[in-house]
């Protein structure tokens, strides 16, 4: 009975089976579709981890960071507070637990679960980001850098993109910020949710007094003396970072540009020849490179040779970064008068020149003029397309040269050009000159400096030094080939330095007050004509002499306004270059 009753119930079901079967192929497609659902996709394929609380979700993210992604800020600390006794060890304990409970009240301070999952899930793509760049180049997310990041066009970030760097990002980015959401918490009360973040909030703000009294004067030695390894704490500073950037923004937007020089107006009247001044603006370029400087390697062959070529050794920077350095050269306020989220407030010597009359224009193979030249001409040459000076992402400076010929010929009165060169960017500084300046070799062809030895790092950078000399020198000729039309002069200088692994740093944009000499210490370099020099009294001789005392960014908003005959409220004789060289006697030949 038992078998034969078995063999019925098996008939059944077959029966209920085929029934089923059959009214299933009439919908057939229908549910073939609704397979592919996103609803029922993840019911299939869906991973979850569950989390007993929105506490412990917090401090295991929170412990995630501390330890996949702040490699470089454990190294830092460690080397400067590590002094082998308890006390030094006592602080770095303190340190983590002060760390992991201050990024846990971070998401537990969010008012909902979806929040604080979000605000998790896009922290860890900042992390990957920011640490990869702080490990790699020894870079700090303070507010200059994250500034920089802002301004940075499209050209200029896929000269950052690597294979490193995407694997980076995939792994410790896009993974965990997508496995967040699959984070399964407890159906609980908002009421009671709120009472355990609250408790949990009030215990993290006790644990942090606690441990920042047990150590307090290893903190304050920490905050005081290394400032910047605070800057490579992730996702921490580049959050706080940007945040202090837009707030920089709001509270300086809006109000009108405003003219505190006063009138400018000419010195002189105007001359049957015009006069033109290139100003050029370097990018990277350190003057612990330039021969003129007294480097041992033949990094500018041409300039050497140039008669009359003034160099100014002992010259720095007024930021480490193109977003601040460049708004400052051009600004009548001093360097530590110098706010950059103000600066936009302020006309600026190229303002002044056109307000004297004189034709301005900005010429720029760069990121941009960072606000400068907003009020002039300006002429673009990034993403110009052309077979032997545009390759790839930038052109070569040269690009910039190749019409200079024919605009000198066209003036009819003075006349500003400025010249913002791509120089010596990096990383990719071997797609900075042309093939055949590649004068010292092997050079390094990669964007990650980490994969190049420190000799194929250096090769790279002196063929941009190279390729710069002989940018300058051809413009020079330019200049000299319009000598009997025009009277003209030159003046360069670089907007900061770069760090070339000195001291395990790359790059540049250090804050100002850490930065090594070789972000701040900047070539600057002056050439005029013979025309020029009889014109305005200008003694080379004089100008040279000139040239063995300190300068920096302060000196170029005076030197213009002073060799172009022009003056304002703003301008200070006594930080013009050339106002002290301005006589009766003749000019020795710079022709």
């Amino acid at each position: 009975m038992k078998v034969r009753g078995s063999a019925i119930d098996l008939q059944r079901i077959i029966v209920k089976r085929g029934m089923h079967i059959s009214r299933s192929e009439k919908h057939s497609s229908h549910s073939r579709f609704d397979s592919w659902t996103p609803t029922s996709l993840k019911a299939r394929y869906s991973v979850t981890f569950s989390c007993r609380s929105d506490v412990r979700f917090a401090f295991c993210v929170s412990a995630l960071w501390l330890v996949f992604y702040n490699t470089s800020f454990w190294i830092d600390t460690v080397h400067a507070m590590w002094h082998g006794d308890i006390a030094s060890g006592g602080f770095l304990v303190s340190l983590l637990v002060l760390v992991l409970c201050l990024q846990a009240m971070l998401l537990l301070l969010l008012p909902s679960r979806r929040l604080m999952v979000g605000v998790a899930s896009a922290l860890f793509i900042l992390a990957a980001l920011s640490s990869y760049f702080s490990m790699k180049y020894g870079i700090v997310m303070d507010k200059d850098m994250l500034r920089n990041v802002f301004e940075t066009n499209s050209v200029e970030s896929r000269g950052l993109i690597s294979s490193g760097l995407m694997a980076r990002v995939a792994v410790l980015g896009v993974v965990p910020a997508l496995l967040v959401w699959t984070v399964r918490l407890p159906s609980i009360e908002w009421s009671r949710r709120l009472r355990m973040r609250a408790v949990a909030v009030a215990g993290i703000l006790l644990v942090c007094a606690l441990a920042l009294f047990a150590a307090s004067a290893s903190y304050a030695v920490f905050f005081r003396e290394y400032k910047p390894i605070r800057f490579t704490l992730m996702p921490a500073a580049p959050l706080i970072s940007a945040i202090g950037v837009w707030f920089d923004h709001a509270k300086g937007s809006g109000g009108s540009v405003v003219n505190v020089s006063g009138q400018a107006r000419r010195t002189t009247p105007v001359h049957a020849r015009p006069i033109v001044l290139v100003m050029v603006v370097g990018e990277t370029a350190r003057a612990a490179n330039f021969q003129l400087a007294g480097y041992s390697r033949p990094t500018n062959p041409e300039l050497s040779a140039q008669p009359g070529l003034i160099y100014f050794p002992d010259t720095t920077s007024c930021g480490t970064a193109t977003a601040i350095s460049v708004p400052c050269m051009f600004s009548h306020l001093s360097r530590r008068a110098f706010d950059v989220d103000e600066a936009w407030r302020y006309t600026n010597v190229l303002d002044a020149l056109h307000e004297a009359g004189l034709d301005v224009e900005w010429r720029d193979n760069n990121a941009g003029c960072k606000g400068v030249c907003v009020r002039i001409t300006q002429i673009d040459y990034v993403g110009h397309k052309d077979s032997q000076l545009c390759r790839d992402s930038y052109c070569y400076d040269e690009k910039m040269l190749e019409d200079l010929p024919a605009r000198i010929d066209m003036l009819t009165r003075d006349t500003v050009i400025v010249l913002h060169q791509i120089g010596s960017h990096g990383p990719a500084y071997a797609e900075r000159y042309p093939p055949e300046f590649e004068q010292f070799k092997p050079a390094c062809h990669s964007n990650q400096l980490q994969r190049c030895t420190a000799a194929g790092i250096v090769n790279a950078y002196d063929n941009t030094i190279v390729y710069t000399d002989h940018v300058l020198a051809r413009t020079i000729e330019i200049l000299r080939r319009a000598s009997d039309r025009v009277d003209s002069m030159l003046l360069y200088v670089s907007d900061h330095g770069e760090s070339l692994g000195e001291q395990g740093l790359y790059l540049h944009g250090l804050p100002y007050a850490f930065a090594p000499d070789t972000q701040k210490k900047v070539p600057m370099l002056m050439w005029l004509s013979s025309s020029y020099m009889v014109r305005s009294g200008t003694v080379l001789d004089c100008v040279k002499s000139q040239a063995a005392k300190s300068f920096s960014h302060d000196n170029i908003y005076h030197t213009m306004l002073g060799a172009l005959e022009v003056r304002n409220i703003s301008y200070d004789s006594t930080l013009d270059i050339l106002a002290p060289c301005r006589g009766a006697q003749e000019p020795s030949d710079g022709a």
